[in-house]
C-alpha cells in the first residue's frame, strides 16, 4: 500500500460547504411576509456542515472519486472527516473493514444475496491495489456497498408500495451520514454491525428456522408422501411409513412416538398439529388438500421464509405497548399488551379480488349498533341492478336512500336513469341484528376505508379459508375483543353486550393509546418452535418473489 500522511485537523483549513437558512413560510390565508423581521422573529440559520481540505494523497485521491453515485450524506460524511479513508490505513485494511466484508460474505444468514455486495472481489481487490486512485475506489465502492448491505438488512432490499401498492409500509431507511457516525463511534464494531438487523425476536426465530431448513435441504429435504385414497384415522396403509418420516423430517411433535402400519393415536395428533402449522382444518384426515401440503418441496417452503424474512424487516421492531395484529394470510387476529398475546380471534378477509391491504393505525373509537354506510362500489354494483328491478329490494334489509342529506322514497326514485357513472344517493343501513357491520365495530379511520367488526355471518368463521369480505375485517366473538380493548374504561364483564342489548347508538373511546397492524405473512416460527406456513391468498408471495429477482439483476 502506498504510504499517507496521518489527518491533521485545522481550523484554517475549514471550507464552508453550504448555508442552509430556514425562510419564514406564509401560513395558510396570511400574506407573504415582507417586511424585515425583528430580533425575536430573525431567521435561523442551520448550524453550517463543513468540509475540511485533503492533507495527504489518498484523501486527495478519494476526493476526486467523488461522483454523482454518491449519497450526498457520504459525500459531506467524507468532507467532515477531510476525506481520510474509513477502510485502511498504512497497514492495510483495518478491522472493522474485515468485520463488513464478512459481513456481506454471510448476507445469505439474513437471506439476503452476497452476490449484491461482493465481499469475494473486495478480499481481492485489497491485494491488488497498489495506486491512491485505486485505494480511493475501493474505499468509496466498499462504503456504498455496505451503504447498501445496512440498507437492505435493516429495512428491505425493496421498497414494498413500490412492489405492491396495497403495501402502505414505507419502512425507514438509514441516513448514510448518520450510519457512518455511528459505526465510526461503535465500541463494538460486529456487534453494531449485529444491530443493523431487526431487533424483534420473530426476525430472530425465522432467521434460525431458515438455518435449520436449509440444513435439511442439504440433507435431502423430506420424504414425499405418495398418492392414494383419503386416509382416515384407524385405517392400515403401506404410507403410513413414509407420513411418519415425513412429519418427523419437519419436526411435527408426537410423529417419532408412532409405530406400524396403522394410521392412529400419535401420528393423527401429529397429522392435526402438520395441519394447524398449515392453517387446514385439524380433523387429521390426509385428504387432497393436506396430501398436497405435505409433499411441497422443501426449497419452496425455504423460498417462503426468506420472503417473509423480508417481510419483517419492513415492520417496526417494537409494535407498541397495546396493540392488535392481524395477519390476512393466516386470517387471524391477536391482541398483545406489555409483551404478551392477552386475546385471539378468527377474521374473515378481504377476498383476492377485494384483498385487504397492509397498514398500521392507530384505534380510534369503538362504535356499538352502529349504522352501515354503503361503500360506493357496494352500491353501485350490487345493490343499484337490485333496485332497477325492485326499487323496494332494501327495505327488508332496512337500508334506506339518502341524497343531499334528506332521506328519499326509493319507490320515487327512477332507478333506470342511473348507473355507476351519475349515482347521486347515499345508503345507509339501520343499526340492528341484520346489519352488515353486526353490532359492533373497531375504527381506526384510514384512506383504505378498512375496519374491524362483526357480522350476522358467523358461519364463515367455521372454515379454514376466511377471505370472503369486501375489504374490511370481520371478527369473531367481537364483543369479547371489545371487553379486552376497552378494559381501561370498564372491567365489567359482558358490559358492551348489556350496551348493545339497549340499542342505543354508542361511541366508546379507548382510554389509553391501541395500535392497530395490519399485516401479511406467510410464513413465521412461534415461540413454541413451532413453524407455520399459510397459503398466498393474494399472490404476494409471487409479486415479492419477481421484485426481488429484478432487485438482484439490477443490483440494487
Amino acid at each position: 500500500m502506498a504510504p499517507f500522511r496521518s489527518r491533521q485537523l485545522s481550523a484554517a483549513r475549514l471550507v464552508l460547504w453550504c448555508l442552509l437558512t430556514l425562510p419564514f413560510a406564509s401560513g395558510p390565508g396570511h400574506a407573504q411576509q415582507t417586511e424585515a423581521p425583528t430580533p425575536a422573529e430573525a431567521v435561523t440559520v442551520s448550524p453550517a456542515p463543513v468540509i475540511l481540505e485533503p492533507e495527504t494523497p489518498i484523501a486527495q485521491a478519494i476526493q476526486a472519486a467523488i461522483a454523482t453515485d454518491i449519497p450526498d450524506g457520504l459525500v459531506l460524511y467524507y468532507g467532515e472527516r477531510a476525506f481520510a479513508p474509513v477502510w485502511f490505513d498504512r497497514n492495510g485494511l483495518t478491522e472493522n473493514a474485515h468485520l463488513v466484508i464478512a459481513a456481506m460474505a454471510d448476507a445469505n444468514a439474513h437471506a439476503l444475496n452476497p452476490n449484491n455486495y461482493g465481499p469475494l472481489e473486495f478480499a481481492k481487490r485489497s491485494e491488488t491495489a497498489q495506486t491512491p486512485e485505486e485505494w480511493a475506489r475501493f474505499e468509496l465502492d466498499l462504503s456504498l456497498q455496505f451503504l447498501r448491505y445496512a440498507t437492505h438488512l435493516s429495512s428491505g432490499r425493496v421498497q414494498p408500495n413500490k412492489v405492491n401498492k396495497s403495501l402502505n409500509l414505507f419502512p425507514h431507511r438509514p441516513d448514510p451520514k448518520q450510519l457512518f457516525e455511528n459505526a465510526e463511534r461503535a465500541v463494538e464494531f460486529s456487534a453494531f454491525l449485529d444491530s443493523l438487523a431487526p431487533h424483534s425476536a420473530n426476525y430472530a426465530r425465522l432467521k434460525r428456522r431458515l438455518a435449520q431448513y436449509r440444513e435439511k435441504a442439504a440433507n435431502g429435504g423430506f420424504t414425499a408422501v405418495p398418492e392414494g385414497e383419503v386416509l382416515k384415522p384407524g385405517m392400515s396403509d403401506p404410507r403410513v411409513d413414509a407420513l411418519r418420516a415425513r412429519l418427523i423430517e419437519e419436526d411435527i411433535p408426537g410423529a417419532a412416538d408412532h409405530t406400524g402400519e396403522v394410521y392412529d393415536g400419535a401420528l393423527v395428533e401429529a397429522v392435526e398439529a402438520f395441519q394447524g402449522y398449515h392453517g387446514l382444518a385439524t380433523d387429521g384426515v390426509i385428504g387432497k388438500e393436506t396430501l398436497a401440503r405435505l409433499n411441497i418441496p422443501i426449497k419452496d417452503k425455504l423460498i417462503q421464509m426468506e420472503l417473509n424474512m423480508e417481510r419483517r424487516r419492513w415492520m417496526r421492531d417494537d409494535l407498541g405497548d397495546f396493540y392488535v395484529f392481524t395477519n390476512l394470510a393466516d386470517q387471524n387476529l391477536k391482541v398483545v399488551r406489555d409483551g404478551k398475546t392477552v386475546h385471539t380471534a378468527r377474521v374473515v378477509v378481504g377476498k383476492p379480488y377485494h384483498a385487504t391491504p397492509v397498514f398500521s393505525d392507530t384505534l380510534e373509537y369503538v362504535e356499538i349498533n352502529p349504522y352501515w354506510n354503503v361503500p360506493y362500489s357496494i352500491a353501485t354494483k350490487e345493490y343499484l341492478p337490485q333496485l332497477k328491478r325492485n326499487p323496494t329490494a332494501l327495505t327488508s334489509k332496512n337500508i334506506r336512500v339518502f341524497r343531499d342529506g334528506g332521506e328519499v322514497a326509493p319507490t320515487q326514485v327512477a332507478w333506470n336513469s342511473y348507473s355507476g357513472g351519475n349515482f347521486p344517493f347515499r345508503l345507509r343501513q339501520d343499526p340492528g341484528a341484520g346489519n352488515a357491520l353486526g353490532r359492533i365495530k373497531f375504527m381506526f379511520p384510514n384512506p383504505y376505508s378498512i375496519y374491524i367488526h362483526d357480522t350476522p355471518s358467523k358461519s364463515l368463521f367455521d372454515r379454514a379459508e376466511r377471505a370472503f369480505s369486501h375489504g374490511c375485517i370481520r371478527v369473531s366473538d367481537p364483543f369479547t375483543l371489545a371487553d379486552v380493548l376497552l378494559a381501561d374504561t370498564t372491567t365489567e364483564t359482558g358490559h358492551w353486550e348489556r350496551v348493545r342489548d339497549q340499542g342505543d347508538r354508542k361511541i366508546v373511546k379507548p382510554d389509553v393509546p391501541i395500535e392497530v397492524h395490519i399485516t401479511y405473512l406467510t410464513a413465521w416460527m412461534n415461540k413454541d418452535g413451532s413453524t407455520h406456513f399459510r397459503k398466498d391468498i393474494y399472490g404476494r408471495d409471487e409479486v415479492l418473489l419477481k421484485a426481488l429477482r429484478t432487485a438482484m439483476t439490477q443490483n440494487l
